[in-house]
């Protein structure tokens, strides 16, 4: 048996393949600096044209976007069936909408965030900087085998 290691294939995405990958889920992560140190959080997105918009309610994350709108949001997806694995990031400023802002009130009814309920707030990051990865597994990196020192910088 041939104990080369095998590194995942990895393909620079383009900004356009970025967006169709953003835009067939739904699920990401929200990094954004709390009182001087990262901090991170699930949402429930939806892409309009560049930019992703998400509800949130009163709390941290609002806050800390009030306070530096600079952001970064994150989705991935694996499937190992396809040994296939992707992943999106959108670095850009976050904008709150009004209270009253048309936009709210028509895009609100079609997103569902987890908790629903108070979720008033509709932010809107406009995006500065799109980059993506999609990663090709050669068959024998199954996800049954533990992630060595040469497949975990694949993946980076």
């Amino acid at each position: 048996m041939d104990e080369k290691r095998v590194a995942p294939k990895v393909e620079n995405l383009s900004p356009g393949q970025c967006w169709k990958l953003l835009s067939e889920t739904s699920i990401g992560r929200l990094a954004v600096t709390v009182d001087g140190h990262p901090d991170v959080f699930p949402v429930n997105y939806q892409v309009d044209g560049e930019s992703l918009i998400f509800r949130t309610g009163s709390g941290t994350k609002i806050d800390a976007l009030r306070a530096d709108a600079r952001v970064a949001v994150e989705a991935d997806a694996v499937s190992a069936e396809f040994g296939l694995a992707w992943s999106v990031v959108v670095k850009g400023r976050a904008e709150i909408a009004a209270a009253d802002d048309e936009v709210l009130n028509t895009t609100k009814q079609g997103m569902f965030p987890w908790q629903g309920v108070g979720k008033d707030h509709l932010v809107r990051v406009v995006a500065e900087e799109v980059t993506g990865k999609r990663f090709t597994l050669d068959a024998s990196m199954s996800w049954r085998i533990p992630l060595d020192d040469a497949i975990r910088a694949g993946l980076e």
